[in-house]
């Protein structure tokens, strides 16, 4: 089987752009698998937690950091994942943490403008050599809360960030110019469609106003020599041991084990 794989024009766009979306990186028995295996998994249920918005909507989701044998871990681990990731970061990639974010019809939150190094240079990193790496379990639109970004707003490098509802926010006033002179891009994705975007690279999604759900695997990663100066979660610098494409649909893996360490909600503050 043919598995899509990053090149050196993915990599020239993603450069130059701060995103690179990849049609169809996972085919139709993968996404099916994955996303039986999110909706049916107690753990991942157990262990999510709300995040409100400005206008106190919820949105589900469950955090976890270091990889395993489970179905998401044989994603984020895979060939094509990790050398497109290496490639882009231009040099050995660590996995920092996964989400499945769970947007429900009707009462899934909007996330505000924020840049992920927003967050983590919180925890440490001192370089934005970081990126994500989201799949669509189910289709993303409009309609849903798909993610929207601000084609090259990477280059703008890390902006204020302040508290908006229980969220991390970026500054409006510097958001407002940025869209002022860059492209303003709805990221409407189908079911195995995957968006690479740069810890810099502005982004929020609206509400799920639809009769539809929109769930979605993100995968952070770091360059290994990126090493936090505080904190003590070692997989951020922690080799990836990658594993073959084909092993997510031969593998008899299900999902994420209980013990596996998931960040909890904390009553008064979330840091991601």
């Amino acid at each position: 089987m043919d598995y899509k794989k990053l090149n050196l024009l993915d990599k020239i766009k993603f450069d130059r752009d701060g995103y690179l979306l990849v049609k169809a990186m996972l085919n139709k028995d993968e996404v099916s698998k994955l996303h039986e295996i999110a909706i049916n998994d107690k753990v991942i249920s157990d262990k999510s937690y709300d995040r409100g918005d400005a206008n106190g909507l919820r949105t589900k989701l469950a955090l976890w950091y270091s990889l395993g044998d489970d179905a998401y871990s044989l994603l984020a681990r895979s060939e094509r994942i990790v050398n497109g990731v290496n490639l882009l970061l231009e040099g050995e990639s660590a996995h920092f943490h996964s989400k499945l974010m769970q947007k429900e019809p009707k009462v899934g939150g909007a996330w505000e403008w924020h840049q992920d190094y927003g967050y983590w240079y919180r925890d440490g990193f001192l370089f934005p050599q970081m990126l994500s790496v989201l799949t669509a379990l189910t289709p993303s639109t409009k309609e849903n809360g798909c993610l929207q970004v601000i084609k090259g707003s990477h280059l703008m490098g890390r902006i204020d960030h302040g508290f908006s509802g229980e969220q991390v926010g970026a500054s409006q006033e510097r958001v407002d110019e940025a869209i002022k002179r860059s492209e303003l891009l709805y990221v409407e994705m189908e079911a195995g469609d995957t968006l690479f975007f740069h810890s810099n690279t502005l982004h929020r999604s609206d509400a799920n106003n639809s009769d539809a759900p929109r769930w979605s695997l993100i995968s952070a990663y770091n360059l290994i020599t990126n090493k936090p100066y505080k904190g003590d979660n070692t997989s951020s610098t922690t080799p990836i041991e990658v594993v073959k494409d084909d092993v997510l649909l031969q593998s008899s893996s299900e999902g994420i084990k209980e013990d596996a360490n998931f960040l909890l909600k904390k009553p008064d503050k979330i840091i991601i």
